[in-house]
């Protein structure tokens, strides 16, 4: 038989010539041809040249995006509040501010400036006189109607004695029979409890209940002693969106006085001179007395700004259903000159409405300068003034009025 008389075959491991190595060209690209090694063809052909791929060559590197194992995030809102968001997928970069190149730092070095976090101060920040500060966090499943409830924990609790073993106990308000309870927490004054608790609650209903919390002190008799409580209304803006939000608030002092006999009305009063804005937040009332024979009781609070008497501008709180003991926690802002305070006068009325009936009046408190007030109303007017920054926050007895 007659042998091929082809060209030699190259050792696999030598190098060929550059020649042999340039990619096809453009008539060869489109006419669709391929070297014989990548459609399998064999030393054995005849008159072909083979040619090996280069050896030096680095294999493909697949250029994977890592998940994300945390998609969610915690956004801080206002008054000590964060919000836990969905984490947008494809973020924007950051653009770095320009800096001169004897500022930059060494290659491959980590720049610790750009692994920093906002300072949480709610574990240091502490005002005069506190009773101590509990953290929570809140979401409302609308499919399932349920509350949930997260009782994280508590610091700087103001126990009896140096050792204070707590509990916390949670009220869906206007219910006060029924509440669900912690765990103690034995010998602590900075309890981390850790607890989730359900309510389960209509999407009607919602925003005109009341979360409270009530923190006692367990002692060795198990003898409960209240140590301060938390007020948290549960409005829309609270429930917005399918997040969970973290909160924390300073407890208050439980009221010892008595209610008065048309009941009390609790509210803070601030004034900023700059911004010449004068700040009310109702707070709450207890010892209301409503009306027996009516099923259907709504409660709000109108503020009233008055100038030698006459009105001049009115905001009202959202209505509380049922409840002798409503809690609002709103804010209003009204816009008034320094000079104007002199003869400025706030009232604050509290309106008790029936399904089908006109509201009527349940009781008044009226704040201002020695012209309209005195006691503690005229002194809560000063402390205001005297104070600036804060917002001044006091209880105040109902008296019986006529007005609408």
């Amino acid at each position: 038989m007659r042998s091929c008389q082809g060209p030699q075959l190259r050792p696999a491991h030598k190098r060929t010539s550059p020649a042999r190595h340039m990619p096809p060209g453009p008539r060869q690209a489109a006419s669709g041809t391929q070297p014989l090694w990548a459609v399998g063809a064999t030393p054995s052909t005849c008159h072909q040249h083979v040619i090996f791929p280069p050896r030096d060559r680095p294999p493909g590197v697949p250029f994977v995006v890592p998940p994300s194992f945390q998609d969610r995030d915690w956004v801080p809102l206002n008054s000590g509040e964060w919000a836990q968001v969905p984490r947008d997928p494809c973020p924007a970069p950051e653009l770095l501010p320009h800096t001169s190149s004897s500022n930059l730092g060494i290659v491959g070095t980590i720049n610790p400036e750009l692994y920093k976090f906002l300072d949480d101060t709610s574990e240091t920040d502490f005002p005069e006189g506190c009773l101590g500060r509990l953290w929570f966090s809140l979401e409302y499943q609308q499919e399932a109607e349920r509350l949930l409830v997260g009782l994280i924990k508590a610091r700087r609790l103001q126990g009896p004695s140096e050792t204070c073993s707590p509990l916390v106990k949670l009220h869906l308000l206007p219910d006060e029979r029924r509440f669900l309870q912690s765990k103690t927490k034995r010998k602590t004054s900075n309890p981390q409890f850790d607890e989730h608790f359900i309510f389960q609650v209509s999407s009607k209903s919602i925003t005109q209940r009341v979360l409270r919390f009530s923190v006692y002190h367990v002692d060795r008799q198990r003898k409960h002693q209240l140590l301060g409580q938390v007020f948290f209304p549960l409005k829309n803006e609270t429930l917005a969106g399918d997040c969970r939000r973290l909160i924390w608030r300073d407890l208050e002092a439980e009221s010892l006085e008595p209610p008065s006999e048309f009941g009390d009305l609790q509210f803070c009063l601030g004034y900023n001179d700059c911004l010449r804005r004068l700040t009310v937040v109702v707070l709450r009332a207890k010892g209301l007395q409503l009306q027996e024979d009516t099923s259907f009781v709504s409660v709000c609070v109108k503020v009233s700004l008055m100038n030698h008497n006459k009105f001049v501008k009115c905001k009202k709180t959202s209505a509380v259903l049922g409840s002798a003991n409503p809690v609002y926690s709103e804010t209003f802002s009204f816009k008034a000159d320094p000079a104007e305070l002199d003869t400025a006068s706030l009232s604050l009325t509290v309106l008790q409405g029936a399904e089908g009936e006109k509201s009527h009046a349940l009781g008044r408190v009226v704040v201002g300068p020695y012209m309209y007030a005195r006691g503690k109303q005229l002194e809560h007017w000063n402390e205001m003034f005297s104070k600036p920054k804060e917002l001044v926050k006091r209880w105040h007895a109902l008296c019986r009025t006529t007005e609408p």
